[in-house]
């Protein structure tokens, strides 16, 4: 039970498993390479415990989010673990490489890092700012991934062929080193195809 808001993207060799709860993911997030977003039945005292992840939220690579509730444009760094039951809210950071224990709060503008995580201190606007265009980078490359992904095969060797064709050789620079390159024979194109 996995729900995926427009222009959010889940990234290689992540895992969304909604099996025994649900997930959700708001609009423009990312979950980056090899993370892990998982759930929880109920906790001990029987709350059910989704996975919610707001809008515009940014998830580093290899980062654990388990049973947890983050808020829209709040930032989770690489490697970072999320436990049952935490809560990041709105414009918060969790530092690279933290763990946040069960049922703690990351109040609005603070950085938690370490393990277990602390507060660290305020984020400051500059880093607020950063949070909302690093979830824009990834909409627009995210983009830049699925039209790739949607060439052929013989669009992407002709597309290959070109590049090495056309790519700018420095001569002067070359003859400094003492290179000499030569196209091999298989990547000249005829004029043709121009």
């Amino acid at each position: 039970d996995v729900e995926i808001g427009h222009g959010s993207s889940i990234w290689y060799g992540s895992v969304l498993r909604g099996d025994v709860n649900s997930i959700r993911i708001g609009s423009g997030s990312n979950i980056q390479d090899n993370s892990l977003v998982h759930v929880a039945k109920t906790n001990i005292s029987g709350k059910v415990l989704p996975t919610i992840i707001g809008s515009n939220v940014t998830v580093g690579h290899s980062a654990v989010l388990h049973a947890c509730t983050i808020e829209d444009e709040a930032f989770v760094g690489m490697g970072a673990t999320l436990l049952d039951g935490v809560v990041v809210e709105k414009h918060s950071m969790v530092g690279a490489g933290s763990l946040v224990k069960q049922n703690t709060r990351i109040p609005s503008g603070e950085v938690w890092v370490g393990n277990p995580a602390k507060f660290l201190r305020k984020l400051t606007e500059e880093e607020i700012t950063f949070i909302a265009q690093s979830a824009a980078n990834y909409i627009n490359l995210a983009h830049v991934h699925a039209t790739e992904n949607s060439k052929s095969f013989d669009e992407i060797e002709l597309e290959k062929k070109l590049r090495k064709k056309f790519a700018h050789k420095d001569e002067e620079y070359d003859s400094m080193l003492g290179v000499v390159r030569e196209i091999p024979p298989q990547l000249i194109l005829p004029d043709r195809m121009l």
